[in-house]
């Protein structure tokens, strides 16, 4: 029984393309001519809607287990099917952490019929403290291959060293979010005028550009595989640029809100805009955009950290850093299609991540269909999440996510 899929425009990396008539099959999408031979079980209209290769998110996070009530797993699974993505990474800062066989298995089991496929990160080092290491090589015969400490830098070289060399044994990738945790101390957000302004204390580029520096030295020494997460600072873009340049195996991503907010926004000290690392000046904006122009930064990704109620309705400096941002992640692009266009955003939510994971696309086996252009209140109602700290809560926004298709399954969202 298959779905026919009239009028859809396609879009990948280089343009949007004309409308034309797909049929999924079951197990591929392929372009219909009117002699497929299969039964047509239902034809949609798709004339409004734009579509592309499942979308992947390279970083988004589960409280359970330990904090169930800010995440579910099966919360999470139903928000990254509603979202559009058809993969995800799960980074390992549960409690207790993703760091052994029993919890990776326990998080297999409660996700293997999650529309969405999986990809694991698990701890690099016990409790993600950044010191003993985990047992890598045993976890990798579960089947990881992605580690990292997630919210937490890997800021001791000697164990950044280590990692890498460890993981070189399966081809294995680090991730790290990369700063110097010492020179953000006691940081509420970016260091400059605005932070000044507000008698706040400031984070500076520098501690993430130090961090980005000193981790992409070591792996010109150690060699190996590294994903550098949320990066904010044009300095780390331009570092980041010269290492692919010099052929170091290294991709980094950025926060979708990164691109949408700046410090000055913090002048309403809503506490759902408390974020790390933190929204940069403008200038860091422009370096940030850059580098998803041409190509130094490989993906664009959610950064989805949901936090309970009362973690966020508190002083800006006692508050949780943290924002949910799966369901947004549609109108958030909506936003940006007009000065980063299309083909651009869907190649960092396709191609990049791919190309970060090293999976094949070489067949077009899931599809993510949207609409650019609807309307829709995001509020308690319609809200997929337990959390719910984002500051476009209880708005009306645009861009709605309509089908995907993935693991031999068609969803309406």
């Amino acid at each position: 029984m298959a779905v026919l899929l009239q009028s859809l425009r396609l879009i990948d990396s280089h343009r949007i393309h004309p409308p034309k008539n797909f049929i999924f099959t079951g197990s591929e999408i392929v372009e219909y001519n009117g002699d497929s031979g299969l039964k047509i079980k239902e034809t949609i209209d798709c004339s409004a809607f734009f579509a592309s290769r499942g979308w992947a998110d390279l970083r988004c996070m589960s409280g359970e287990p330990g904090e169930e009530y800010r995440e579910s797993l099966d919360s999470l699974g139903d928000l990254l099917a509603a979202s559009g993505f058809a993969k995800a990474v799960l980074i390992p800062n549960t409690k207790p952490a993703i760091q052994t066989k029993n919890e990776i298995q326990y998080v297999m089991s409660k996700t293997k019929n999650w529309l969405t496929d999986l990809c694991i990160m698990a701890a690099a080092t016990k409790d993600c403290h950044g010191e003993d290491f985990t047992d890598i090589l045993d976890l990798n015969n579960e089947g990881v291959f992605v580690f990292g400490d997630g919210i937490h830098p890997i800021s001791n070289p000697d164990r950044f060293l280590k990692i890498l060399q460890y993981l070189q044994k399966f081809d294995g990738l680090l991730v790290d979010q990369t700063y110097d945790p010492y020179l953000s101390l006691f940081g509420q957000m970016h260091e400059g005028v605005t932070s000044t302004r507000l008698g706040m204390k400031g984070i500076p580029n520098l501690s993430e550009e130090v961090a980005v520096y000193r981790n992409l030295e070591i792996l010109k020494y150690a060699g190996g595989r590294l994903h550098l997460q949320t990066i904010s600072s044009k300095g780390s873009v331009d570092k980041i640029r010269q290492a692919k340049k010099d052929g170091l195996k290294v991709t980094a991503d950025v926060s979708l809100y990164q691109l949408l907010f700046s410090d000055e926004d913090m002048v309403t000290f809503d506490t759902n805009l408390k974020v790390m690392p933190p929204f940069r000046g403008r200038e860091d904006r422009d370096g940030l955009i850059e580098g998803l122009k041409d190509g130094t930064l490989d993906a664009i990704v959610s950064n989805h950290n949901p936090q309970d109620f009362d973690s966020k309705f508190m002083e800006f400096d006692l508050a949780a850093f943290g924002m949910s941002g799966l369901q947004t992640f549609l109108p958030g692009m909506a936003k940006l299609a007009s000065e980063l266009t299309w083909p651009l955003l869907i190649s960092k939510i396709t191609e990049g991540p791919a190309k970060v994971l090293g999976f094949d696309t070489s067949k077009m086996e899931d599809l993510t269909i949207f609409d650019p252009e609807e309307n829709w209140v995001f509020d308690q109602k319609s809200n997929k999440s337990l959390s719910a700290n984002m500051p476009w809560f209880n708005s009306t926004l645009k861009g709605k996510v309509k089908f995907v298709i993935n693991r031999g399954r068609f969803v309406k969202i």
